[in-house]
């Protein structure tokens, strides 16, 4: 079958993704016309980056891969259906599915960990871009914006770990530094295009 979309203004056609096997809705991205002869070419899901402007095939760093099956079009033409066998979770929380998050693998055994709805905001903005977004305007301002920030705030946490050994306070300020620099952090990953669940995979790694 052709697979000829009504594209938008972007040229984009929005894709959701099912699982054939057991008809989980697994995931909504986005496509082109490039990324669908991708997809046809590899027989692997391939979407188009609305943040990133390039071609990512799903799984290309996790090993998460999704195998079409095969793809339909709507009755408008303007939306597809993708029917694919996962090789491993949707979502980037580590949940078979991105609109199951109580499937989610997390530490604490929750998909409502504040890591895991972080990480979603961030990703979420990085896709968005909305205007007045203190995230999007660190994001716009590219890998310096964000590295520059990160520096910030870890010497930030570095002062207040001195100011608590020298008696100076309870640990209270040294959390609070940390929350900024893991939040920092992960907008730097967002602008650069990495995954949560691959840094989470080398730690795991590392674990043995």
């Amino acid at each position: 079958m052709t697979i000829e979309p009504a594209y938008d203004e972007r040229g984009l056609v929005p894709v959701v993704v099912q699982d054939v096997n057991t008809r989980d809705v697994l995931m909504l991205g986005y496509a082109n016309q490039a990324s669908l002869e991708a997809t046809a070419a590899t027989g692997k899901m391939t979407f188009w980056s609305r943040s990133r402007d390039v071609l990512w095939e799903k799984g290309e760093t996790s090993g998460n891969t999704m195998q079409v099956v095969d793809m339909r079009l709507d009755c408008d033409a303007d939306t597809l259906l993708a029917r694919v066998e996962p090789a491993g979770p949707a979502c980037h929380t580590g949940a078979t599915t991105c609109f199951h998050p109580a499937d989610a693998l997390s530490r604490n055994g929750s998909d409502d960990s504040a890591l895991s709805s972080l990480w979603a905001t961030i990703t979420s903005r990085a896709a968005e871009r909305p205007s007045g977004s203190y995230t999007t305007t660190l994001l716009d301002g590219g890998v310096d914006a964000c590295s520059r920030k990160v520096t910030e705030e870890a010497t930030e946490v570095l002062m207040a770990a001195k100011d608590h050994e020298a008696g100076n306070g309870s640990t209270d300020r040294i959390v609070e530094e940390s929350a900024d620099l893991v939040y920092h952090l992960l907008v730097l990953l967002a602008e650069r295009g990495v995954d949560l669940e691959d840094v989470e995979a080398e730690l795991e790694r590392r674990a043995g």
